[in-house]
């Protein structure tokens, strides 16, 4: 069998039937290419279809979400979720709701889940969801009314067996209160396994809030340490200022590192004293403004709305804004300023350009399927607590975390070793790794 061009073949099928998906076109070349090798060793996976099933989701669900603002007048917003693969367990993924959400990019973040999920080494499958409703600006009323017309909809398709929404960009505690509000409320269950992120007092998870930033910084260190460095006495760059942004930022000082520069749409701060953690959380989480409100108010800052946050010399880049934000011409500046480290704390937010580039530089790249699994996996141990009905403190789950994102990192170095000959290709290694546990699982299941 000519692997390369069956592998050509899957890929075009996917572009036959989703035109104009391009996130998730994306995400799909990088997973396939990397599967050559394991195709040449496991022609099996091919007799029997596992890559044809693999790319189409087992279900894709859209639907219409009415709500009522408070002028009175009727809004009309479009929901999403999609349940792409339960080999390994129930599907699992969070809900985004952004102007930006549509298909496309659902299926994007689902198909990396899938992987992500895999490599924590847990029972779940994997799955996305979302709205294109916008909650910045919005009353809690108007949030309240969209997050109850939107469970309206989505509640028979989920279960602590079946399907387990978290949140994403635009869903918080706030709003994961709201969605489980109204799924109680309909169901007349206590089903708290139902979703994750909830707050602690009444099923959530310590650390959950903190995972996914604290989990990319230990994946990083993990990276640094291969090549006998630390974070210690390093330059940090860290684009975004929201929940992932904040918690890495918090756990590389935690580590000795200084982060100098953050961002948000608007533009990015540089503070060569090192972002003061206090200043940020209250201009972005409590204030909820703009990060030049922080320049404003402290005197080693500055703000800039030109150029990107890459152009602030580091020895370790951490991209936690979202998709697609890392190009090639940042890459090569990061690269010019010697950056070390690149990992991923968003969802593919480096564009394969940019990943060429570090590659070709011999930069060591985190992909976010790998690094930025820390959220899921505490989501997972939510799940756990919340089946026991037991929770544990803050201490126990973070050193869960941090034992998960380490063997993470071992298992992409050594399947990285054994399909590529390089132990660190971690985007071989994630890709590869995730996808033979999840194929074996297939395999295993029959053609369903």
């Amino acid at each position: 069998m000519d692997v390369s061009a069956y592998i050509e073949d899957v890929y075009q099928e996917v572009r036959r039937r989703g035109p104009g998906e391009a996130e998730f076109h994306q995400a799909a070349t990088e997973v396939l290419t990397s599967l050559r090798p394991v195709l040449e060793r496991h022609p099996e996976y091919a007799g029997s279809g596992i890559l044809e099933r693999l790319v189409e989701p087992e279900r894709q669900l859209m639907f219409r979400v009415p709500w009522v603002d408070d002028a009175g007048r009727v809004r009309v917003n479009r929901g999403f979720r999609v349940e792409f693969n339960s080999a390994l367990g129930p599907y699992k993924g969070g809900l985004r709701f952004h102007p930006s959400v549509n298909l496309g990019i659902v299926k994007f973040l689902g198909f990396e889940q899938i992987f992500k999920n895999a490599l924590t080494g847990m029972a779940i499958g994997g799955g996305k969801g979302g709205s294109d409703f916008d909650p910045k600006g919005r009353s809690d009323g108007e949030v309240m009314r969209f997050c109850q017309s939107f469970m309206t909809e989505l509640y028979r398709h989920l279960g602590e067996h079946t399907d387990v929404p978290a949140g994403d960009i635009g869903v918080g505690a706030r709003e994961i209160g709201f969605l489980f509000g109204q799924y109680k409320r309909i169901t007349n269950r206590y089903e708290s396994g139902v979703l994750t992120g909830k707050p602690v007092g009444w099923g959530g998870s310590n650390v959950r809030t903190e995972a996914t930033g604290y989990g990319t910084v230990y994946f990083a260190e993990e990276m640094l340490a291969g090549r006998g460095h630390s974070f210690d006495g390093r330059r940090v760059v860290v684009s975004g200022s929201g929940n992932v942004a904040v918690y890495a930022i918090e756990k590389v000082h935690a580590l000795g590192g200084t982060v100098v520069a953050c961002s948000d749409s608007s533009g990015y701060l540089v503070d060569e004293d090192g972002i003061d953690l206090a200043l940020l959380k209250e201009v972005k989480e409590v204030r909820r403004e703009r990060i030049q409100a922080y320049a404003e108010a402290r005197p080693t800052a500055r703000f800039s709305s030109r150029g990107t946050v890459y152009d602030v010399p580091c020895e370790v880049a951490l991209p936690c804004a979202t998709q697609n934000e890392v190009r090639r011409d940042d890459a090569v500046a990061l690269v010019k300023h010697g950056v070390l480290a690149v990992a991923e704390g968003a969802n593919m937010p480096c564009t394969p350009e940019a990943v060429e580039v570090f590659r070709e530089a011999g930069v060591l790249f985190g992909p976010g399927k790998a690094a930025n699994a820390g959220g899921v996996a505490t989501s997972a141990l939510e799940m756990q607590q919340n089946a026991s009905r037991t929770t544990w403190s803050f201490a126990d789950t973070e050193a869960k975390l941090a034992t998960v994102m380490r063997g993470i990192h071992a298992e992409c170095r050594a399947t990285a070793e054994t399909y590529g000959g390089n132990a660190e290709d971690y985007v071989l290694g994630s890709n590869v790794a995730g996808f033979l546990r999840v194929a074996a699982a297939m395999a295993a299941q029959g053609v369903v």
